[in-house]
């Protein structure tokens, strides 16, 4: 009987593998992701500089993304907007313009991502370069951000 149930456990096991970890990425469907997320990045930038500030959350899970920045978590997907329209809402000069390059994009999962890219948000008063480091992930169909960790200083690189 304990052969047997191994024997059923195995088969378990290579179901589970089958219908989750053995959907392979081709090269084409991995470039197909990163330009999707790409076009994610791209929009929120471009939100960003209007002014838009729902149209660059639109790139964050919500309501329970994990923002982490300054050495502190943000409240969740309703408290980074707020955080954003009060420190950067009040003028085009306070909001600046944001830029980011140097982007590298490795698909871990077909529904998760990992995206490292440098920023520059640069503005009259308090300019910021840093770089994100951020876990997207595939949610009904649509990239987000999921975490999003921000290292940023102040002096150019």
């Amino acid at each position: 009987m304990p052969a047997k149930l191994l024997l059923l456990g195995a088969v378990r096991a290579l179901c589970v593998w089958a219908a989750f970890g053995a959907q392979p990425t081709t090269a084409a469907t991995a470039e197909t992701e990163k330009t999707a997320i790409l076009d994610v990045i791209q929009h929120m930038q471009e939100a960003w500089n209007g002014g838009d500030f729902r149209g660059y959350m639109a790139g964050f899970k919500n309501p329970d993304v994990v923002f982490v920045s300054g050495g502190r978590f943000q409240d969740g997907w309703q408290g980074t907007l707020d955080h954003y329209i009060r420190d950067y809402g009040s003028s085009p000069e306070a909001r600046g313009t944001l830029r980011f390059y140097d982007i590298h994009i490795e698909i871990l999962a077909p529904d998760a991502a990992q995206l490292i890219s440098r920023y520059e948000l640069l503005r009259p008063q308090h300019p910021q370069y840093g770089i994100n480091t951020r876990l997207m992930r595939k949610v009904q169909g649509r990239w987000v951000i999921a975490l999003n960790h921000v290292s940023s200083t102040e002096t150019p690189p």
